[in-house]
C-alpha cells in the first residue's frame, strides 16, 4: 500500500470530513475570491499538517468539532504563510503551479493571505476555547518572526547551522509542533501530554524542511522549484552551511557572501550545489534529519492504539523519505 494511505488508514473517514470543513471555510459570495480560492485549490499539498493533528487526537482521545475547526484554523493559516512568503520571497511557483502574486499580483497576493489569516481566527474562536486561539494567535506571530529572522540573517555575513535550525524551528516546524500540540488538547488531554506532542510535532517539522532544503540541490520539475532556488532567494540551507563550515575554503566563502548579498549568478549557484555535495553537505544534512527522526518514533513507541503508532510511523519515514 502507498505510504499516504498507509498514514491516512486510520483516519480515512475523518480526513474525508475534514476537506468538507476545510472547502465550506472557503466558500464566499465574491465572485473573485472564489477565483483566487480556487487557483489557491489547486497547489494544496498532502495535507501532511491535518493529518499529522487528527492522528495525534484519535490517540488521546475522541476527535470532535473543536479537533475539526482546530485542523481547518491551521491548514488556512499555513496556506495564508505560503501566500505571503511567495510574495516576501518574489517566487512565481508554488508545487509546479503559479504562484498567487505571478496570477494576481502582490497586492492581491498580501490581501489573500491577511483574509486567510483573519478567516483562520474566526475557526479558531468557534472552537469556543480561549487557549486554543491563544495558540493560534501567538503561532501567528512565530511565523512572522521566523520570516524576519530569515531576513535579518540573509543581511549578516556570520552563518551557522544554529541561525539556520532556529529559522527552520519558527518557520516550518512552529507549524507540525502546533499540529500536534492543538490535536492533543482538542480532546482534553493533560498539559504535559500536550507538551509531549509539540515536542513530536516541532521535530517532525524540522525533519520536513531539512528534507525539502534538500531537494533544491538537485533538478527535479516535480518538486515546484527550480535547483538552486534557495540561493537564488539569499538563504544558505544546511547541506552548503556544513560543507563551508567544514573546509573554509575562502572562494567558497565569498560565493556564499554573493548569495546573502542577493548577486550571486545561476553559474556561481551551480559552483556551491557541487561543492556542498563533494564536501559530504547531503550526506551530513541527512544524518542529521534521521537523527531527529529517531528520537520522534521514540515518542510515539508508547501509543496505546496500535494502527495510529503505525500510522505516525509510516508518516515520520515518509517525511525523511519524500521525494516530492
Amino acid at each position: 500500500m502507498e505510504s499516504l494511505a498507509l498514514i491516512r488508514k486510520p483516519i480515512e473517514q475523518e480526513l474525508q470530513l475534514f476537506r468538507k470543513y476545510f472547502q465550506q471555510s472557503l466558500e464566499t459570495s465574491e465572485p473573485y475570491l472564489n477565483q483566487i480560492f480556487s487557483h489557491i485549490s489547486r497547489t494544496n499539498g498532502k495535507l501532511m499538517r491535518p493529518m499529522l493533528l487528527l492522528l495525534v487526537a484519535k490517540e488521546h482521545g475522541d476527535i470532535n468539532q473543536s479537533t475539526f475547526l482546530s485542523a481547518v484554523t491551521l491548514e488556512m493559516l499555513h496556506i495564508a504563510s505560503l501566500v505571503h512568503d511567495d510574495v516576501v520571497d518574489e517566487s512565481n511557483q508554488r508545487r509546479g503551479h503559479a504562484s498567487v502574486n505571478a496570477t494576481y499580483g502582490n497586492k492581491v497576493a498580501v490581501l489573500t493571505g491577511d483574509y486567510l489569516l483573519s478567516n483562520s481566527l474566526i475557526k479558531a474562536a468557534q472552537t469556543l476555547s480561549i487557549d486554543i486561539v491563544n495558540h493560534v494567535a501567538l503561532l501567528g506571530r512565530q511565523l512572522s518572526s521566523g520570516e524576519l529572522l530569515q531576513l535579518k540573517n540573509s543581511e549578516q555575513k556570520e552563518f551557522s547551522e544554529e541561525s539556520y535550525l532556529d529559522v527552520i524551528r519558527l518557520k516550518t516546524a512552529a507549524l507540525f509542533a502546533m499540529s500536534a500540540e492543538l490535536g492533543a488538547l482538542s480532546t482534553g488531554a493533560a498539559h504535559d501530554t500536550v507538551e509531549r506532542m509539540k515536542h513530536l510535532g516541532e521535530i517532525i517539522g524540522m525533519c520536513f524542511q531539512i528534507r525539502d532544503d534538500i531537494f533544491d540541490y538537485y533538478e527535479d520539475s516535480t518538486v515546484g522549484k527550480p535547483t538552486g532556488n534557495d540561493m537564488a532567494e539569499g538563504k544558505l540551507t544546511l547541506p552548503i552551511i556544513h560543507a563551508l563550515k567544514k573546509e573554509n575554503d575562502p572562494a567558497m566563502l565569498q560565493l556564499a557572501q554573493k548569495v546573502k548579498e542577493g548577486t550571486i549568478s545561476s553559474d556561481e549557484i551551480a559552483i556551491l550545489i557541487d561543492y556542498a555535495k563533494k564536501q559530504g553537505g547531503i550526506e551530513y544534512a541527512t544524518t542529521r534529519m534521521n537523527q531527529m527522526a529517531d528520537e520522534a518514533l521514540t515518542l510515539i513507541e508508547n501509543f496505546r492504539q496500535a494502527d495510529v503508532r503505525e500510522a505516525l510511523t509510516h508518516y515520520i519515514h515518509f517525511v525523511t523519505a519524500r521525494t516530492l
